[in-house]
């Protein structure tokens, strides 16, 4: 068998097609919910931090701090391993999105932060001056400002998570690698692994290169 029959066998990459695809899907869900619980335990943790009182700032610091740290494989096995010898059980789908939510939002929480920290302090002053209240300050004027900075962080935030689902396969979810792990040992040939390189390329390789565009953009913005 030579290369080409070896690596990117047509007839393998046919028949393994429908497994990769039904991965692909739960690969999406799964890379979606975390994004989107992420980012809402990161705006909230952010809030924390900032304006609550010293002993919650100390404690979501702390939180951040852990969980930045903390290796997502690790996080995962913890979860999904550990977690049933204290009587909590978690399928492989909510034990993935758990360990990336957790993990997602500590990183989104220190994003806000950045933005928040790079709002001008005349406009928290200025808000003041209207006779604002705290909220109103920081829904009408500080986060429409913030969310524009970090849009870009937010989005690598977002491929880093995707590009993570991949290890849900260690917990047994048939994601998108699990799938092509399966494929490869039933047809004994690692095509169906060189398909699903590809399938994340297609779908990753542009958000990467949106990320590039909008980091551009934001730095000849800063520069005027």
């Amino acid at each position: 068998m030579d290369l080409f029959d070896t690596f990117f066998n047509l007839d393998v990459l046919a028949t393994s097609f429908p497994m990769l695809i039904k991965g692909l899907w739960l690969t999406l869900e799964l890379g979606a919910a975390s994004i989107l619980a992420g980012l809402l335990l990161g705006l909230g943790l952010c809030m924390l931090r900032l304006y609550g009182p010293m002993p919650v700032q100390i404690l979501t610091r702390l939180y951040i701090d852990i969980f930045r740290s903390i290796p997502l494989l690790v996080l995962l096995i913890i979860v999904y391993y550990a977690l049933p010898f204290v009587g909590v059980r978690l399928s492989s789908f909510a034990s993935a999105m758990a360990a990336l939510t957790m993990v997602s939002g500590a990183y989104t929480a220190e994003i806000f932060r950045a933005g928040i920290e790079a709002v001008p302090r005349g406009q928290f002053e200025a808000s003041a001056a209207l006779g604002l209240s705290q909220r109103r300050t920081m829904m009408d004027v500080i986060l429409p400002q913030a969310i524009r900075m970090v849009i870009p962080p937010l989005t690598n935030n977002s491929i880093n998570v995707v590009k993570d689902t991949a290890l849900a396969s260690v917990v047994a979810m048939p994601d998108l690698l699990k799938q092509a792990t399966q494929a490869q040992a039933l047809a004994a040939n690692p095509t169906p692994l060189i398909g699903a390189a590809a399938i994340y390329l297609a779908f990753l390789l542009p958000m990467v290169m949106l990320v590039s565009r909008l980091e551009g953009r934001f730095n000849r913005r800063s520069k005027r």
